[in-house]
């Protein structure tokens, strides 16, 4: 099989191009730029050039690579995100879900993929809906901060068009793993250590995290799967809220516990998104993915998965 991967030297790509390989499979990444192919071609992939933002490279793209499949994981999404400029800094990633999208699928279809895998959130359900963990029919959030409307009608979008075209959306929970901001080096474990991220409110916001590796073995198991689709969650066992990972990330890389910073002084230095990020969050159920996938995360939860990558704890199985 032949897999087109568009984002293969993100956090999740750089996991997922070495498993194409040792599964037997042809990983061909999708570049932006000669640098980013470099990137790609150590990996032992081949490697086509194209702006997703520029149709008929795409096209002339997927021509080339001939993929049975395409994984779309495009996103430009900053190393640190600044609440009230959320809008802002994702305008190259909302274009890159719609626009990008668009142009791997129009490609898809005058060529003759066979498959479409996508690349979602399961942090953009609607908090007034329920309190339990969100499964794939719940709805998604209806009156979010003005900072987030613009990234979640994007999230929309790009959903919208995979699902019309029989492909499989993964929404993948908050990541972390290298590279990511919760990585050993990642900018919102910098703010942990330095005790410059507050616990906003109760930090009754609930997340379901995910290991990049195990988003990698998600998008394994879909190619194992070629008639799946619809949306799929794709997220760890354990949601939990703020108040309960937050401490607990602080204590793995020995800072201070962080301080409690209330509601309404938080909303005048964060912005009405960054006390919903903290406050209002739904967690997502990561059922269907076991059920329709057969995939299980080799980290079931957080606290294992942030202790083997923060402190070299040892796992009672090694990753892959």
């Amino acid at each position: 099989m032949r897999v087109l991967v568009a984002g293969a030297t993100g956090v999740i790509g750089r996991q997922l191009m070495p498993l194409l390989a040792t599964h037997g499979l042809q990983g061909i990444a999708l570049a932006r730029t000669p640098r980013r192919a470099s990137e790609a071609e150590r990996t032992g992939a081949q490697v086509v050039i194209a702006d997703a933002l520029d149709a008929r490279a795409v096209d002339a793209a997927v021509a080339e690579a001939e993929p049975d499949v395409i994984v779309n994981m495009l996103t430009a999404i900053p190393a640190a995100i600044k609440p009230r400029r959320m809008a802002e800094q994702f305008e190259t990633t909302d274009r890159l879900r719609t626009e990008g999208t668009a142009h791997l699928l129009a490609a898809a279809r005058r060529h003759g993929v066979r498959h479409t895998v996508a690349q979602s959130v399961a942090f953009a359900y609607d908090p007034d809906a329920g309190l339990r963990a969100a499964v794939e029919d719940d709805p998604l959030w209806r009156n979010p901060a003005p900072q987030f409307a613009p990234v979640l009608a994007a999230v929309r979008g790009l959903e919208e068009q995979v699902v019309a075209a029989n492909g499989l959306v993964l929404r993948f929970g908050h990541l972390y793993g290298p590279g990511t901001a919760l990585g050993a080096a990642g900018s919102l474990t910098r703010a942990v250590r330095k005790r410059r991220m507050p616990l906003i409110g109760g930090g009754t916001a609930i997340f379901s995290f995910l290991h990049t590796h195990d988003a990698a073995t998600a998008i394994l198991a879909a190619l194992d799967r070629p008639a799946s689709a619809g949306i799929v969650n794709v997220v760890d066992d354990d949601p939990a809220p703020v108040s309960e990972w937050l401490p607990y990330l602080a204590e793995l890389v020995e800072a201070r516990p962080p301080f409690r910073l209330p509601v309404t002084l938080a909303r005048m230095l964060v912005g009405n998104w960054g006390v919903q990020f903290h406050t209002r969050l739904r967690g997502a159920d990561n059922t269907r993915a076991a059920t329709t996938l057969g995939w299980h995360p080799r980290h079931s939860s957080w606290r294992e998965g942030l202790a083997h990558d923060l402190t070299g704890a040892h796992l009672d199985h090694p990753v892959d």
